[in-house]
């Protein structure tokens, strides 16, 4: 039997009700809406510096997308970097990349700072082609990255494919052994855990239903309880609401969704992946996937709409599905978890913090979020304290809405999107 449960949240006791109950103080320096990755490294390191800092967060403490991801702590972005330096120049395609690299280097200082245990290693991540004209520009690719940002990445060739993947199905990779991958949900819990030891106060249940600026102070009311702040920081992701519209209209919330098999033998994890990598595909539609104690924990965007159980239940089977076109040896393994999150996508695929009405906010992380929000949440936090927000390399582009005007954070495009995806696969 499937369990529609986020396979993660059985292996940690998740912070739970207790942040329901604390109350929230009236005043504050800063109030960050959002007790995820994005909020609670922020969170932390505010409150490190003195800063009297409240999270606000509508449901409990890492409920969203920061306990239900795959795990993967990566670098780069999700552009390709040649697209990268392309639209934004070499100097800034650089620093934007060196902050992909000390996004990973931040989470492994964090766990080890605060001692969390969360299963981090560098495992190293592998880019299969699922095409063979995907692979013909793999060797470029990385002459590129090695000319252009001094990052060493190598070709995996066909024939010695089966050294990395015990599948068939890919016509190549590429390995970056800088990437690497953790429990989320272990991780979150204790991030948060840190945030309230540097004096951080967390409050769950504290949906925040509407906040004014008078002056120079923030007016803030939750479903339980108002207070004020000097600065508001916004860390919702996927799950940003109509209590920011400015900041609603330029995100996509799309479904992400996962299912865990049961455990396998050590023979067969072995098989499947022989070093144990974070493993994704080339496709637009794609597949992500890696072990975790022995089980399969494979991904995608099954269903392009926010997880519910609907979505959940038909993403189960058709990333079944998937897994069994990619892992043929798995078809009589049963699927033991199968849950869904929501990531959020801006409309250029970038990542973009800033600064709007005093409100300052990191969002679009667009599925690199482990690595990616618990630095910019850190870095985001150091600038408002600096008051330099303008010069975070993640500042230095416009942050779009959609074309025409045309969406005001409902996503009823969603399924043309995801549509034209798949048209896209097909397509090449």
């Amino acid at each position: 039997m499937t369990h529609q449960q986020i396979y993660w949240h059985t292996t940690v006791k998740m912070p739970g009700e207790e942040h329901a109950a604390t109350p929230l103080p009236s005043k504050v320096d800063v109030a960050v809406i959002g007790g995820g990755f994005t909020g609670l490294s922020a969170a932390r390191a505010l409150a490190k510096s003195g800063i009297n800092v409240a999270v606000l967060e509508a449901e409990t403490i890492g409920w969203g997308a920061s306990s239900r991801n795959g795990g993967m702590t990566l670098t780069g972005l999700k552009p390709s970097m040649q697209s990268v330096i392309k639209k934004y120049g070499r100097d800034l395609a650089k620093r934007l990349f060196q902050v992909s690299l000390d996004s990973v280097d931040t989470v492994e200082q964090v766990i080890k700072e605060e001692s969390i245990d969360c299963g981090f290693k560098r495992y190293g991540h592998l880019y299969v082609a699922s095409k063979p004209h995907h692979f013909d520009s793999f060797y470029d690719e990385v002459d590129f990255m090695s000319k252009e940002f001094n990052h060493k990445v190598h070709v995996v060739p066909p024939n010695e494919l089966k050294d990395e993947i015990g599948s068939t199905k890919y016509f190549g990779g590429i390995v970056d052994e800088v990437s690497g991958g953790l429990n989320p949900a272990q991780y979150v819990a204790g991030l948060a855990r840190a945030a309230e030891k540097a004096g951080a106060s967390l409050h769950a249940r504290a949906r925040v239903t509407s906040f004014q600026r008078r002056g120079t102070r923030f007016f803030i009311q939750t479903e339980r309880g108002n207070l004020e702040a000097e600065k508001v920081l916004v860390g919702t992701s996927g799950y940003t609401g109509s209590v920011t519209k400015k900041l609603r209209r330029k995100i996509i919330p799309i479904g992400s969704f996962i299912i865990a098999t049961e455990r396998l033998s050590d023979e067969l994890a072995h098989e499947l992946s022989p070093k144990n990598r974070m493993i994704f595909d080339s496709m637009h539609y794609l597949n992500y996937f890696r072990l975790w104690d022995n089980r399969m924990i494979f991904g995608g965007r099954a269903a392009f709409f926010p997880e519910n159980k609907n979505t959940i239940g038909r993403s189960a089977e058709i990333l079944r599905r998937e897994m069994i076109r990619v892992y043929p040896q798995l078809k009589d393994v049963k699927i033991d978890y199968v849950w869904g999150g929501t990531l959020d996508f801006a409309f250029d695929m970038m990542t973009h913090v800033g600064e709007v009405d005093g409100m300052y906010y990191s969002l679009g992380y667009a599925g690199h979020g482990v690595a990616m929000a618990s630095h910019l949440g850190k870095t985001v936090a150091e600038a408002m304290i600096n008051g330099n927000i303008k010069e975070h390399p993640f500042a230095q582009f416009d942050f779009p809405s959609a074309p025409l005007g045309l969406y005001n954070g409902f996503p009823w495009f969603l399924p043309l999107a995801g549509a034209w995806q798949k048209i896209l696969d097909w397509v090449e």
